[in-house]
């Protein structure tokens, strides 16, 4: 199904990865502990997001900073996978992140490298024509950052996006997130570790959720998607707040089903379809990720069937 609209979209990537996915039978501590299925897919909370949109047909531009032989497979790695794709070249290496599926237990477990420095002539080059070529369109900015890139970057350009006319969307998490959200981006999807930990305070329920996310939108931010996991995920827009219960599928690995949530929601965004309509595609793209090996995505068939499989409740909070 081709998607078209008026709306540019661009994704902001400046930490991108190999992703390693293992699955062993167990592990014991201070032994070697066999693989017998190993992926690797191209990674990074940008580049997942771009690969979920080309998969569901909708025309974007991703911007991304890679460094050395690694950062050379990745972009043999995302070759048929992205359709527009500006690179800039740095020193050093692209990281490799690592997962382990634990067959035994079902328990997962991630290790996320740092990444390369980004020089700052070349950080300004790559985060200029991200602004530029996004416009008036969404610009998604998302993923941890190497270490010399200052906190403040990402609320820096909610501004520059808003001061163009663009819509801002922001996935990111503690300091990064709450200097955003004073910046009143379009759209951020924090999960609900992640809320609680700038709100300092758990969230136990559905509707607490709800009711302090609408504290944050009334900041400024134009809607907020919290995902819940297998619980699914809440959306608080101006007009009111929604509730999807995560569908019933088989999970293989979690690894990119917050990506894919987030093309999923500015997708429907994108084609003006309603907030309850956003957050299904949102839903439908996660399910169907979560159902595969590695950063392996949902396919166009199992999002049209997913999304009619989702029910969404009106919170009127």
């Amino acid at each position: 199904m081709k998607q078209t609209s008026s709306n540019t979209i661009t994704t902001l990537c400046l930490n991108p990865a190999i992703d390693v996915t293992y699955h062993v039978d167990k592990m014991i501590i201070d032994q070697k502990s066999r693989s017998d299925l190993t992926r690797r897919d191209p990674g990074g909370n940008g580049i997942n997001i771009g690969r979920s949109l080309h998969r569901m047909n909708i025309n974007s531009t991703t911007f991304c900073v890679i460094a050395g032989d690694t950062g050379k497979l990745l972009q043999q790695l995302l070759k048929s996978q992205l359709g527009n794709i500006f690179y800039e070249s740095v020193s050093g290496e692209t990281r490799i992140n690592s997962t382990i599926i634990e067959l035994d237990s079902h328990r997962q477990y991630q290790i996320t490298d740092a990444g390369t420095k980004i020089p700052t002539r070349q950080l300004q080059n790559v985060v200029a024509d991200f602004v530029q070529q996004t416009g008036q369109g969404f610009g998604i900015i998302t993923g941890s950052c190497q270490p010399n890139i200052p906190i403040s970057l990402y609320a820096e350009l909610v501004t520059k996006i808003n001061q163009a006319g663009g819509k801002a969307v922001i996935d990111s998490h503690g300091e990064i997130l709450k200097q955003a959200i004073q910046a009143k981006p379009f759209l951020i999807k924090p999960n609900r570790y992640e809320l609680e930990t700038i709100l300092e305070r758990s969230l136990a329920t559905v509707s607490d959720v709800a009711k302090y996310a609408r504290q944050i939108q009334l900041q400024g931010v134009t809607h907020i998607c919290v995902s819940l996991g297998e619980h699914g995920a809440v959306l608080v827009s101006p007009d009111n707040s929604y509730y999807a219960q995560a569908l019933d599928v088989p999970v293989n690995t979690t690894v990119g089903a917050g990506d894919s949530m987030v093309a999923g929601l500015v997708g429907g965004f994108n084609l003006s379809l309603s907030a309850e309509d956003s957050l299904r595609y949102g839903i439908a793209c996660g399910a169907g990720t979560v159902m595969h090996a590695g950063t392996e995505l949902f396919s166009n068939d199992e999002l049209a069937s997913f999304r009619q499989q989702v029910v969404i409740e009106t919170l009127d909070i």
